[in-house]
């Protein structure tokens, strides 16, 4: 199969738009605030990012979750559920992040001062 001009322009349109589209993403995603933990939907804790801790997050059931917080970075270290998928989700830093356990029904997202002051828009 030969392609034709029309088809190189189209795909150099196309690479050029998904760098363009990374590359807004990449320079405009915020920093994070505090870190905040649910359990079954219900807010347990939130802690600041700044702050270097470990937090046992009790989840359903009996299960546990450990949460570690350092140099602005949130990851869970250990999980008693059977696939550890959270535990392999990697460390997290960005507003709008989440690690997400299901057999605990455990939440951890990252929120910025606008969350964290219930500012959804700004009117002028």
């Amino acid at each position: 199969m030969k392609l034709k001009k029309q088809d190189i322009l189209l795909l150099a349109a196309l690479l050029a738009g998904v760098l363009l589209l990374g590359a807004f993403l990449m320079l405009t995603r915020k920093s994070g605030a505090e870190v905040v933990v649910k359990v079954a939907g219900k807010q347990v804790t939130s802690i600041s990012l700044d702050k270097d801790t470990k937090y046992t997050i009790h989840g359903v059931d009996g299960g546990t979750n450990e949460l570690v917080i350092a140099d602005g970075q949130v990851w869970l270290e250990e999980a008693s559920c059977p696939d550890k998928l959270c535990v392999h989700q990697g460390k997290i830093q960005y507003a709008g992040q989440s690690i997400i356990c299901l057999p605990n029904k455990v939440s951890v997202t990252i929120e910025d001062e606008q969350d964290k002051n219930g500012v959804d828009a700004v009117a002028q």
